[in-house]
């Protein structure tokens, strides 16, 4: 299903206050927290968002409907968010507005290079910034007459979502320590941590794969990590 006649639907006309409205903005993103940040840009910018947790969802999405906007996050559970952007970039018609995301800044030229048409660095909380991303790329017929009037905001995700997030992590990291595990858990825990702004447990994620980038024993880096998911499940109010 091609959602642009939604679009041109007259009761799904933008407006100032929901620039978005008549768009479906398909998100791919494994982190609990950041897509509650994400529906929540998508929720005050008046834009129907279906959700994918991993490649094999999100693929199984896109077979059944042709969403306006994907932001597809960089880190998944099952490969990199890079081969879902080169595939739906190479589609036909292509979705209007392709973006990827990450915690880790030093991503964006390769996800520019599989054919995104935009980046987002993690923590993504300003309405403003969000809705300019997308608007400012939409084909020239479908943009607002002016990107200088968006209203703008902060948004804060629940913290019972980073506390699932930290759940996540912490049942992987009681099962498994292989290696492909850890770099993508390395990953995940990093960019939760850059979003819910956990300095601590971000430098924490950091320094373990850096360990295992050089070689060095995991025990101890990994221990510690584990340590701080747990503490932080054990808290009872946001960081």
């Amino acid at each position: 299903m091609d959602d642009s006649e939604l679009f041109a639907a007259a009761h799904r006309l933008p407006t100032k206050r929901r620039p978005l409205l008549g768009l479906t903005i398909l998100v791919v993103e494994d982190s609990r927290f950041a897509c509650e940040a994400l529906r929540l840009l998508c929720l005050r910018s008046g834009a129907r968002i279906r959700r994918a947790d991993c490649l094999k969802s999100a693929r199984r999405h896109l077979k059944e409907y042709r969403p306006s906007v994907v932001i597809a996050d960089v880190g998944l559970p099952d490969g990199s968010g890079t081969e879902l952007i080169a595939e739906i970039n190479q589609g036909s018609p292509r979705v209007s507005v392709i973006l990827g995301i990450s915690g880790d800044e030093n991503l964006e030229e390769e996800t520019l290079k599989a054919g995104a048409d935009g980046f987002l660095a993690k923590p993504i909380t300003s309405l403003a910034a969000f809705q300019h991303a997308i608007l400012s790329r939409l084909p020239v017929d479908r943009q607002p007459a002016s990107l200088q009037d968006l209203s703008d905001e902060t948004i804060e995700p629940d913290f019972l979502a980073f506390q699932d997030d930290m759940a996540h992590a912490a049942d992987v990291l009681n099962e498994d320590h292989e290696g492909n595990t850890l770099d993508y858990l390395t990953q995940f825990i990093g960019g939760v941590a850059r979003s819910a702004g956990d300095k601590p447990l971000a430098n924490a994620a950091a320094s373990l794969a850096q360990a295992r980038m050089a070689g060095r024993p995991i025990g101890p880096d990994t221990a510690m990590l584990a340590g701080m998911v747990q503490e932080r499940l054990e808290r009872k109010i946001a960081i």
